[in-house]
This record gives structure tokens, C-alpha cells and sequence, in this order.
């Protein structure tokens, strides 16, 4: 029965560890620590402080056992006298306390192993009925014995019952774990920080953004990723350059023969074949147009702080002029979200146009989710079309793949819709996802971080 909660020990030790790289560092350094001063205070208690502490109430007992037999004796005024002489010199105070009894219950001392070494010392010494108190008077021991007549009491310090050294050994124990933690914590978090920094700055280039202050520093190692991550970023960005001014060029070269083609047909006879000449001119013009927004993409438009409510008014305006009923879903409450609003408008308005173009009805909702414990705005689109099988709809964001039957087949364009949308809220540090939508056809889910 044991060994099924053997085998769930590795997954139980994996969900409860942390997830941070400064706690986990923190961890490796500290818990170490940890068990080290464990082990030294528990050597130390066990073989030095406890033994000290026996032999030291081994000889208050003695003392007082002697006492109480002396006085059992002669159990006279005189007598007590003569004891309480030589029991000044032993740090005693002692007193009788006639036709008095013994308190019922102990009072535990903080440090357990005291009233175990004391009592056992007690015991071995005195035959009569003894209590103690070792927490009522802060440097003092309240020890009484029952004798004939009343109770004897004893008041003893507590250096002569346990070695007062434990208290220094625990406070330089916790003052150099605190210190050492402290001192741990100061480097990790310096070492961390530029882990850290590496990470936004991956995280901001991968939205489009530059960060112009990111330097490497730190350790050796994260100083080469920084580096290697700058090189990456450096060729990156020639190849995107070098892909734009390529298409650009391209784009510009071919709108010359389209243009001269374009007069050439609009002064030539007009007649059916001059029109199918017409629209294969137009459509090549759209296809440079889409080939040249793929490649060009959104970057040079600047982050803003954008109203969500204000922005799907203007998505759903800019449907409404094209000609289309779309039902819009708004938020309860208005929320503002830092994105590059011309280009989200248009990667919507892609989804919601391509709706109308498979479906009859279409309708545009936001909601906020969670999602890894991160709040995101979700731009939904909902069409009543023939949707996409669940297996095609990765291919559908593939660049230049038209799609089959299950969508009617992309007549229009080239292919670059859904690919160019998700590019764009990629850009974002979000993500596009297609499923099932409740009116059956397709739905398109935008999903943007709200911080």
C-alpha cells in the first residue's frame, strides 16, 4: 500500500517547487544553510550545552538534597539557621514555609531539555516530594521540597542550573544564517536582474518594440546570451529590411507595366476580352498590394493607449460602411489596453470581413479571461459559415495556402489574410486561435494582454 505514495512523492515535490529562478537559487543556497546550522545546533545541544547543563543541576540538587537532609535532622529554627549559612555561600536562598503544601501542576520552561535535566536531577537525589519553576523569575529557579512541617524553598540562579552560553549560541546562529541570507539574496537578486532584463528585452523585440537601454551585464555566461541574443536581434532585423526593401522594389517595378497595361486597356476596344484582361490586371494589383502588406507588416506604427470600447465602435463603423449587419457584444465595464490600434483594427476587420464572405451573420464580442495567471482581453468573431476542420485550422494561417471546399476555397486573395492578422497580434505578445463557434460556423478569438 506503501509504494503508490512513493511513486506520487516526485510529482507532489514538482508542483510545490518554486517556479522563480530566485526562489529555486535562493533554495539551492539557503536550505543547505538551513540544515547545516540544524545539525550544529543539534551537536551542540546534544553532546555540549545539555551536558553542561546536566552536571551543573547535578550539583544544585546535590546541594539542596544536602540541605534538606540537614534540616530533616533537626528539624529546629537553629538549625535552619546554621544551613542558610552555608547555603549563601552555595547561592542559595532558602526559606520554610510552614503547614504549606506543594503547587499542584509545573509550569514547562521554554527550553524542555532544562526542566528534563532538573527534574531527573531531582529525582535522583531527593527522596521527598519536589516541585520547580524555572520561568516565573527571569534569572531565577523556584525549586521547593515537601518536608515534615511545611515546604522548603529553595531559590537558586540559573547559571547554576543550566550554562547560559546556549542563548549566545542561538543568536550568533540565527544572526549568521540572517546575514548570510541577506548577503545571498543581495548577489542572486543582482545575478537574476540580468537574466531578467535578457527576457524583456527578447520579449519587447518579439512585439516589435526596441530597447534601446538593454546592455549586457552580469555573470560571464548571461553576458554571452546577451550578446548572442544582440547578434540574433541584429540579423533579424537586416533580413526583415532586406525582405521589405526586396518586395518594395519588386512592388514598384511591376506597378509600371500594370500601370501602362491599365491604359493600354482602357483605350483599346471594349469588348469582353478586353474586360477578363481588366480584371486579371486588377487582380495582380491586389495580389502586389497583399504580397508587400505581408512583408512590410505593421511595425512602424507606434503603441498607443487605446479605449477597447472605442476601438471595436470603429471596427464595427467601418463594417457597417462596407455594407454589413454585425452584431456587436460590448464589455460591461470600459478598459484601455497600450496596442498599435491601426494595426488591430485591421487584423480584425480581416476576421470579421472573411465571415461575412463565408456566412451570413457575424458577431463581434470582447470578454476578459485569465490565462497563466495573466489577465487577457479576448476579441471574439463568431460566423454562421462552414467553419474549418479542426486539422486544417493550423494550415489556414500558413502564408500563400488557400483552403479547400470547408471554406469555399479563397478566391479572393492570395492566402495572407490569417496569416498577416495573426502576425499582427503576435506582435502584441498575444495569439489568434480558431474554433467552433456556437452559431457553427468558425470563431476567431484575438487574445491581447491587458498588462
Amino acid at each position: 500500500m506503501r509504494l503508490p505514495k512513493l511513486r506520487l512523492l516526485p510529482k507532489v515535490f514538482k508542483r510545490n517547487f518554486p517556479r522563480t529562478l530566485m526562489a529555486r537559487v535562493l533554495l539551492i543556497i539557503v536550505l543547505p544553510i538551513a540544515i547545516m546550522q540544524v545539525l550544529i545546533t543539534w551537536v551542540f545541544f546534544d553532546l555540549h550545552w545539555e551536558t553542561v547543563t546536566e552536571r551543573l543541576s547535578e550539583g544544585l540538587a546535590g546541594d539542596i538534597a544536602w540541605a534538606v537532609r540537614a534540616y530533616e535532622e533537626e528539624p529546629t529554627d537553629a538549625n535552619l539557621a546554621k544551613i542558610k549559612s552555608h547555603a549563601d555561600e552555595m547561592q542559595l536562598s532558602i526559606t520554610l514555609k510552614k503547614g504549606d503544601g506543594l503547587p499542584e501542576a509545573l509550569r514547562p520552561a521554554i527550553f524542555v531539555a532544562l526542566d528534563r535535566t532538573i527534574d531527573r536531577a531531582l529525582n535522583e537525589r531527593l527522596d521527598d516530594p519536589y516541585w520547580f519553576d524555572a520561568t516565573r523569575y527571569p534569572g531565577f529557579v523556584d525549586i521547593r521540597v515537601q518536608v515534615e512541617g511545611g515546604v522548603l524553598r529553595f531559590i537558586a540562579p540559573k547559571e547554576r542550573a543550566f550554562a547560559t552560553t546556549g542563548y549566545i549560541f542561538i543568536f550568533w546562529v540565527l544572526g549568521a544564517t540572517w546575514l548570510l541570507t541577506t548577503v545571498a539574496m543581495l548577489f542572486i537578486r543582482n545575478q537574476v536582474r540580468a537574466i531578467e532584463r535578457l527576457s524583456e528585452a527578447a520579449e519587447k523585440f518579439g512585439r516589435g518594440e526596441d530597447d534601446p537601454n538593454f546592455k549586457p551585464y552580469g555573470a560571464k555566461e548571461v553576458r554571452a546570451a546577451a550578446e548572442a541574443f544582440q547578434k540574433m536581434k541584429a540579423r533579424i532585423q537586416r533580413q526583415i529590411e532586406q525582405r521589405t526593401t526586396l518586395l518594395a522594389s519588386v512592388s514598384h517595378d511591376l506597378r509600371t507595366p500594370l500601370t501602362r497595361l491599365k491604359l493600354e486597356l482602357a483605350m483599346a476596344e471594349q469588348d469582353e476580352a478586353n474586360g477578363r484582361m481588366k480584371q486579371d490586371v486588377s487582380e495582380m494589383a491586389y495580389m502586389i498590394d497583399e504580397y508587400l502588406a505581408f512583408a512590410r507588416g505593421e511595425m512602424a506604427e507606434d503603441r498607443d493607449m487605446v479605449s477597447v470600447s472605442a476601438l471595436m465602435e470603429t471596427i464595427t463603423g467601418n463594417i457597417k460602411r462596407a455594407g454589413h449587419a454585425l452584431k456587436t457584444n460590448y464589455l460591461d465595464k470600459d478598459l484601455r489596453i497600450v496596442v498599435r490600434e491601426m494595426a488591430i483594427q485591421r487584423a480584425v476587420t480581416n476576421l470579421i470581413l472573411n465571415g461575412f464572405h463565408y456566412g451570413k451573420s457575424v458577431a463581434f464580442s470582447a470578454e476578459i479571461a485569465d490565462e497563466d495567471g495573466k489577465r487577457m482581453l479576448h476579441l471574439v468573431v463568431d460566423d454562421d459559415g462552414p467553419g474549418i476542420a479542426p486539422d486544417r485550422r493550423e494550415d489556414a494561417f500558413k502564408p500563400f495556402n488557400r483552403l479547400d471546399d470547408s471554406r469555399n476555397q479563397n478566391i479572393q486573395g492570395v492566402g495572407l489574410g490569417l496569416a498577416i492578422a495573426r502576425d499582427i497580434v503576435r506582435g502584441h505578445g498575444g495569439d489568434l486561435t480558431l474554433d467552433t463557434s456556437r452559431m457553427g460556423g468558425l470563431r476567431a478569438v484575438v487574445a491581447l494582454p491587458l498588462e
